[in-house]
């Protein structure tokens, strides 16, 4: 089983009535985790509350905590939602986190160098030049390098997209994330799949995704793509159904799967966390019919 390193923010989704644990890069590693039994994660948090948390969230679902920083100048991340009338989240982000001072040691390199085949990495984590350094050196070309683009706020540069853009071997963005692309790089206009290949032969990526929420998604692989839609049956929360996908998409490529069979599964699996409260299943057993593909 191939072995996959996700780099980024760890961090606390705050409501009004109690907080759930999140930030993409950690949803990822969560769900590679329970998928392959395999996946490590670098972060960096406080010695507060909401660290303690993480630690204890952590081993309690045995994963290693080796490469996660303590920070005593940085509180651990937090975001805080207001709803609208409508119940739909907008959120504010909290800056000068202490997952935006992750610093670059000899853990991490030899993480990278001995035991990583993937690098998952999105943009949140390089807003500060610190995380930003620390991912730039980390960036192997002996090894794959996922990118989840995962625009927040104003959190990202025209010079970081282009610098993730040019590092990645495998990009998945979606429909929003394509448009900022296409507005800072290429501007056409043209289809999904026509955008996918111009993205794919300018930064020379192996494997592009666009994610299109309930409409599904498209892959495009060297000139060949798939579509695939799963129709979510009980729609409860769709909080994290992107990280489930990426997973997925993640743990099938390094396995080499044909990219209908990622698109499927990937598709199914994102759907099915749509059917649950939050990004994260309670239950192992919610992975049991996923686990058996890898």
């Amino acid at each position: 089983m191939n072995r996959i390193t996700s780099f980024g923010e760890v961090l606390f989704d705050v409501y009004a009535d109690g907080r759930k644990l999140g930030g993409a890069p950690f949803n990822f590693i969560y769900h590679v985790k329970k998928l392959t039994d395999k996946g490590n994660f670098i972060s960096r948090i406080s010695n507060d509350l909401f660290g303690d948390e993480i630690f204890w969230f952590m081993r309690s679902n045995y994963m290693l905590t080796r490469f996660i920083q303590i920070d005593n100048d940085h509180p651990t991340g937090t975001a805080y939602a207001n709803l609208d009338e409508e119940k739909i989240p907008h959120w504010k982000i909290s800056s000068n986190c202490a997952y935006d001072f992750i610093e670059l040691d000899e853990k991490l390199i030899t993480l990278i160098e001995s035991n990583t085949d993937c690098l998952y990495f999105g943009t949140l984590i390089q807003r500060d030049e610190k995380s930003r350094n620390t991912l730039k050196s980390l960036i192997n070309k002996k090894i794959k390098n996922f990118c989840d683009l995962n625009i927040r706020q104003h959190f990202y540069t025209k010079e970081i997209i282009k610098e993730s853009l040019n590092a990645s071997d495998v990009l998945k963005l979606n429909d929003d994330e394509l448009k900022l692309v296409n507005d800072l790089f290429i501007n056409r206009q043209a289809d999904e799949i026509s955008l996918a290949k111009f993205i794919s032969e300018m930064f020379e990526i192996e494997l592009v995704c666009i994610t299109r929420g309930e409409n599904g998604a498209i892959l495009y692989l060297g000139g060949k793509s798939d579509y695939y839609k799963a129709d979510a049956v009980n729609k409860v929360d769709t909080v994290g159904a992107g990280d489930a996908y990426a997973a997925i998409l993640c743990a099938g490529y390094l396995e080499g799967w044909q990219i209908s069979k990622i698109n499927k599964i990937a598709c199914e699996f994102a759907s099915d966390i749509v059917g649950i409260l939050g990004a994260l299943p309670r239950e192992s057993s919610f992975y049991d019919k996923y686990k058996k593909e890898f």
